[in-house]
């Protein structure tokens, strides 16, 4: 049983949310807005959180922003109202692993839901470290080390890495990094893919040796100097 917090200001919508993951077998805490949700976050230490971003007291960017720090771990979707690309990419940034636009649908919700938890565990496995030049990727235990010093990284950031590392030099195509770091049944957009990339860049920088690169209309390719 899986211990979800969802954040929503609407008592209607909220409790509609709240009750349809229970009948899923989950350990359900409702927040109606920024401040409670923290302190749910605190206290009930939920594997996953269901974020509204239009919250009455904090901005639902920095409620995210903070739902990080507290639970590293935790995996947190966001459902707003707000469409354009821009308010979603600055979503991600700041600490979401994924996003959905209301008003949703509950089937969708609940599959999403069930994806992420399925994929909560490591994506990838393997005996023994990948050494990519400066880089070493540790799967066993989820490690990150550059010039001797680890890298702190989300855990769909080391899924990632550790997919591309598997097939270093080889092109990983789009369809097959949503499957195997998010899941097979994936649904709507894939732009979190292109977020979490843009992350994974700016954390290993030039020192590290490794580039990952873009193959429009393909996928990406980790390249080790």
């Amino acid at each position: 049983m899986a211990r979800l917090l969802v954040v929503e200001d609407d008592a209607e919508i909220g409790e509609l949310l709240r009750s349809s993951l229970a009948l899923h077998g989950h350990d359900v805490t409702l927040a109606a807005d920024g401040r409670s949700a923290l302190d749910g976050a605190r206290t009930a230490a939920p594997d996953l959180v269901l974020l509204d971003l239009g919250l009455p007291d904090l901005d639902g960017l920095e409620v995210c922003r903070r739902l990080r720090l507290l639970q590293p771990d935790a995996v947190i979707v966001m459902l707003t109202a707000r469409a354009q690309e821009m308010d979603v990419v600055v979503g991600l940034e700041v600490g979401a692993d994924d996003y959905l636009t209301k008003p949703v649908r509950l089937a969708e919700l609940v599959a999403r839901v069930r994806a992420h938890l399925r994929r909560a565990e490591p994506a990838v496995r393997a005996d023994g470290p990948l050494e990519l030049g400066e880089l070493s990727v540790e799967v066993g235990a989820r490690r990150v080390v550059l010039h001797g010093e680890e890298i702190e990284l989300r855990p769909k950031e080391f899924d990632l890495l550790a997919r591309l590392a598997e097939e270093a030099g080889a092109v990983v195509t789009r369809e097959t990094l949503m499957s195997d770091v998010w899941d097979e049944h994936w649904y709507g957009s894939t732009k979190t893919l292109d977020v979490h990339v843009a992350a994974l860049r700016r954390k290993l920088g030039e020192a590290s040796g490794c580039r990952i690169v873009t193959l429009r209309g393909h996928g990406y390719r980790l390249d080790v100097d």
